[in-house]
């Protein structure tokens, strides 16, 4: 029984993840920012789906992320990677992204990254 729920959640999981990609992919003018969290960490990569490259990418495993916050998996830690991840961007010149929040319901550690990303310059 378990394992048929698993099942199910993935293929849902899939089935959300093609939706969403297939929406929103990334150029060159407007790349793609990509969230993924796990329990107990934040992964972020800005991703040009026309090249097949990444841009730039922030993670809450990084030393410099870890010098600056002791939680890797609170509110102010995701807003903490998102001004890393803009702060970056913009050393690359890049002020226009698309979001991807994958799976994740906008609200909780993805609004707070999002928000943080905005606040920094970054436009959506």
């Amino acid at each position: 029984m378990l394992k048929e729920r698993s099942t199910i959640k993935k293929v849902r999981k899939n089935r959300l993840r093609k939706r969403i990609v297939k929406r929103s992919r990334g150029t060159v003018e407007r790349p793609r920012v990509h969230v993924f969290k796990s329990n107990t960490y934040v992964y972020t990569q800005v991703v040009n789906d026309k090249d097949h490259a990444v841009l730039a990418a922030a993670s809450s495993q990084e030393k410099e992320f870890k010098g600056r916050s002791k939680n890797t998996k609170n509110k102010a830690a995701c807003a903490l990677l998102g001004e890393m991840l803009a702060k970056r961007l913009k050393a690359k010149k890049i002020g226009r992204v698309v979001f991807d929040r994958g799976t994740y319901l906008y609200h909780g550690r993805i609004k707070a990254l999002a928000d943080a990303m905005r606040k920094e310059g970054i436009d959506f």
